[in-house]
């Protein structure tokens, strides 16, 4: 059973809230930096505003519409506990050593001029987590902040505006030369108050005291004294603004020398870049993961991977290539060990895909529990005591599942292999690939081209009255056999007939119906087009021509790489010799021919996976771009090494009868 012992008292170190958050960042930065690969998720306030979860994820649903759901509906709750558990292994001792961390995290302003960012609460969400332990208190009392890009780069025009107000070019928290300037214009309402700075100032400077503190006042009486004292007092005074138990705003000045005067602004310069420092908060931990470019685990990871783009990095695009541009960017690898247990060759031995149950499964044969322990001085997790929707927890167990999952996979060569690293290239067909919850025909998103596009040639749009309930369309089709019914709103459904030549006669004997209207999916499709045809045209390098590009490469250049992906990744040794280390081309039918030659020279069988691999090679597509041409997406290594991804298997169904036995079949039960 895969648990670690740590001590105790060193448990409670590796749950960071803003108390321990600085002191704990190079531990963070150390164990990304270290790892083979990542695995992350969150916990969040609500799913949706408004629908239902089941109207939110229709079965009919294209890629398009599940994003726009998403992003309409779920990105104004708040991701507040973010887990992530590293993994790196050890050759030598044939084990992986985790470091987990489980952070709190809120949007606290940390200043007058930071964002006050408001967030909405699902009932269910909440008093399901409250069910769990989850502690509530510790995420608003202690959460840490988090500014995104955008945010971070205003905060800090902010305080450089606000440095050139207070004294004209100059840093506003001491008084320079003024270079000439005449007397400042002071309104006639204001002069009685600065004559009485002035007056203050003055007795400062005959006197023995060193400071002077104003009274409290407003902003732009603070800006007068600032140029005032400049222009009266070009050098021996510090000026700077400060804020009392009260949260009330005054000014304090100070007689100092040239040099006591530099090592004050110093001071201040450093105080005010540590506070951005910490309004950045959270995002520090988002950036680090992104700039080491490791491959990043999730279980059903699309939510989690939209809401930390939209949290830390910046406001989702409106468009789904936009979003994809960006998450490469951020995240040049994903793996979503949801989807890769429910395809070949897993689905048939995993009954059930959910966290929990598929961590148990997965210590199961044919499957093994793989060998981990804790590394030490951090946090341990016992699965014997499930700490399910804890989001340390919850990434632990998902990097347990993916390292059975791959391991499995070794399971096929010639000789088998216990350990398959995560930078083999057994693990690629499952690169950027996130699962699409409750869709019929289209087991994922791919984040890196284009998208399956199915043929929907037996499914029905069909319009009714408010009133009608299931019940209504299952008699209105009772003469087509079994049909399956996915709703979009209280008057309109999406109905899949069980034959296709069904459609024409549905369609005939609907032409003269009044309280209901039958189209066929393609007249859908062209008539929610019509007037908004968004199509995007997929370029050569597996990038759609979009208008976002030039936010993707801002995103990616903070993160010190390129658009394409531009790495300096070092595999190790044994990554240099991993798994079929002479195959240049990806393909899974290459390893289907690898795995067949190995066991021909050397006599042994072939196991079923091999056989599975070579007798469905012919029908795996890759997805076709605008214009019938293949596309290529850039590979998460160097640029000018711009090999293929694998040729994934598409199921472009020809109706609901088609079936293969591919890699990336749709499972008969979701």
């Amino acid at each position: 059973m895969p648990h670690c012992a740590c001590a105790a008292e060193s448990a409670e170190r590796m749950e960071i809230t803003r108390q321990n958050f600085k002191e704990s960042l190079s531990a963070v930065y150390s164990a990304v930096e270290e790892a083979d690969f990542l695995a992350i998720d969150g916990e969040f306030s609500g799913i949706s505003d408004g629908p239902s979860v089941c109207a939110l994820t229709n079965g009919m649903d294209t890629p398009e519409e599940r994003y726009g759901k998403l992003r309409k509906h779920s990105m104004d709750f708040l991701l507040f506990q973010f887990g992530l558990c590293t993994f790196r292994y050890d050759q030598t001792q044939a084990k992986y050593f985790t470091k987990s961390f489980n952070f709190y995290i809120f949007p606290k302003p940390f200043s007058r001029t930071s964002p006050d960012l408001k967030f909405i609460c699902q009932s269910s969400s909440i008093d399901f987590l409250a069910s769990q332990g989850f502690d509530f208190n510790k995420v608003f009392r202690s959460g840490i902040p988090y500014l995104n890009q955008e945010e971070e780069a205003q905060l800090r025009e902010q305080y450089e505006e606000k440095r050139n107000q207070m004294n004209g070019s100059g840093t506003p928290s001491y008084i320079s030369p003024s270079s000439g300037k005449g007397p400042v214009n002071v309104p006639e309402e204001h002069k009685d108050f600065i004559n009485t700075v002035v007056e203050k100032v003055e007795a400062l400077l005959n006197n023995s005291e060193k400071t002077v503190k104003l009274e409290p006042c407003s902003g732009f009486q603070r800006k007068l004294i600032y140029q005032t004292l400049n222009w009266k007092y070009p050098k021996g005074l510090h000026v700077e603004t400060v804020e009392s138990e009260k949260k009330e705003r005054f000014i304090q000045v100070s007689k100092v020398d040239e040099e006591e005067r530099r090592r004050i602004e110093q001071q201040k310069h450093e105080r005010e870049q540590e506070e951005l420092n910490d309004a950045v908060g959270f995002s520090r931990v988002i950036h680090a993961i992104s700039k080491s470019a490791k491959l990043v685990v999730g279980h059903n990871m699309l939510l989690d991977v939209m809401h930390t783009i939209h949290q830390f990095y910046c406001p989702l695009p409106e468009e789904l290539d936009d979003f994809k541009e960006v998450t490469m960017c951020v995240f040049p690898r994903l793996l979503d060990t949801k989807l890769m247990a429910s395809t070949q060759p897993f689905k048939e031995l995993i009954t059930n895909t959910s966290l929990a149950e598929l961590e148990k499964q997965l210590k199961e044969k044919p499957f093994k529990a793989p060998r981990v322990e804790c590394a030490e001085g951090f946090q341990s997790y016992d699965t014997a005591a499930e700490q399910l929707h804890e989001a340390g927890y919850d990434a632990y167990i998902t990097g347990l599942c993916f390292i059975s999952m791959a391991n499995y996979l070794g399971s096929f060569l010639t000789p088998p292999r216990a350990h398959i690293s995560a930078r083999s290239k057994l693990i690629e067909p499952f690169y950027n690939k996130l699962f699409l919850m409750r869709v019929i025909d289209i087991p994922y998103l791919n984040i890196s081209g284009p998208d399956l596009q199915p043929k929907r040639d037996h499914v029905l749009y069909v319009t009714f009255p408010k009133e009608w309930k299931t019940s209504d369309l299952y008699q209105l089709f009772s003469a087509f056999g079994n049909i399956q019914v996915s709703w979009i709103d209280d008057t309109s459904a999406f109905v899949s007939l069980s034959q296709l030549d069904q459609v024409q006669i549905a369609m005939n004997t609907s032409q003269y119906a009044e309280s209901y209207r039958i189209q066929t999916y393609a007249e859908y499709v062209q008539s929610k087009h019509k007037h908004t045809n968004t199509h995007r045209k997929w370029s050569e390098d597996g990038w759609a021509n979009t208008t976002f590009r030039s936010v993707a490469m801002t995103t990616a250049s903070a993160c010190n790489r390129s658009l394409t992906g531009k790495r300096s990744l070092s595999p190790s040794q044994e990554d240099q010799t991993s798994d079929f280390s002479g195959i240049t081309d990806s393909n899974w039918s290459h390893f289907t021919k690898k795995i067949r030659t190995d066991a021909a020279e050397s006599g042994e069988g072939v196991q079923s996976f091999s056989e599975t691999l070579d007798s469905t090679t012919d029908s795996w597509l890759k997805p076709q771009p605008e214009g019938g041409a293949a596309s290529s997406s850039p590979t998460p290594g160097a640029a000018d090494q711009r090999d293929e991804w694998p040729e994934l298997p598409t199921n472009q169904n020809q109706g609901p009868q088609a079936s293969s036995t591919g890699l990336f079949d749709v499972p008969s039960v979701w």
